[in-house]
């Protein structure tokens, strides 16, 4: 496949030090996988297979790094290969070349080079305050804003309420939450345009 001018441009950019590596990287990458398609994502050049992630590469002051989609993070540096600040600390071809043959083993039989994480459980039902319920029930336009709620939004305002330690700050959270409701406002709704 050709090359992307934004991953020449990304190279160009980096700092004298990485020009090299990078370049190294490249070669390397596209020799173990001569079809592999370029592309800038989170602002780091990548390599994909039919549009699947395989490897990326990045600079950085002063060291490079490599990843290699779906393999596990070693030490402090981004990726699997630790900090690569010259030629003589990127991994043998060899190597290289077995983990993007995984990668890509992984893109074909899975869909994507990660296998993906499990799913977290999900949240036990927080139940309805009877106080709050009440509160509800008295403004049917609050309450239906509620209900029409995907159910984090309902859980946040209800976390917010049940949390209070006071009677007295409960009752307040909850003449906001009426009052944001009746408005169909989100419990966070000021970060929303953040």
């Amino acid at each position: 496949m050709g090359k992307d001018k934004r991953v020449d441009d990304y190279i160009a950019k980096a700092g004298a030090f990485a020009r090299p590596i990078l370049i190294e990287l490249r070669a390397r990458i596209h020799r173990a996988l001569p079809d592999a398609e370029e592309g800038i994502k989170w602002g780091m050049p990548h390599f994909m297979v039919r549009g699947k992630n395989v490897a990326g590469i990045a600079a950085f002051k002063a060291h490079c790094a490599l990843v290699i989609h779906g393999e596990g993070q070693q030490g402090d540096a981004l990726g699997g290969y630790g900090r690569i600040a010259s030629i003589d600390d990127m991994p043998p071809e060899s190597e290289l070349v077995a983990a993007i043959k995984n990668a890509v083993e992984r893109v074909e039989t899975h869909g994507s080079a990660t296998t993906g994480r499990d799913k977290p459980a999900p949240k036990p039902e927080i139940p309805m305050p009877d106080d709050f319920a009440a509160v509800l029930a008295d403004n049917p336009q609050a309450k239906a804003a509620f209900d029409g709620m995907a159910p984090s939004h309902r859980r946040e305002y209800l976390e917010w309420i049940t949390g209070a330690k006071r009677a007295a700050t409960r009752e307040k959270r909850m003449a906001t939450a009426i009052e944001w409701l009746a408005e169909g406002k989100k419990r966070n709704w000021k970060y929303e345009n953040c």
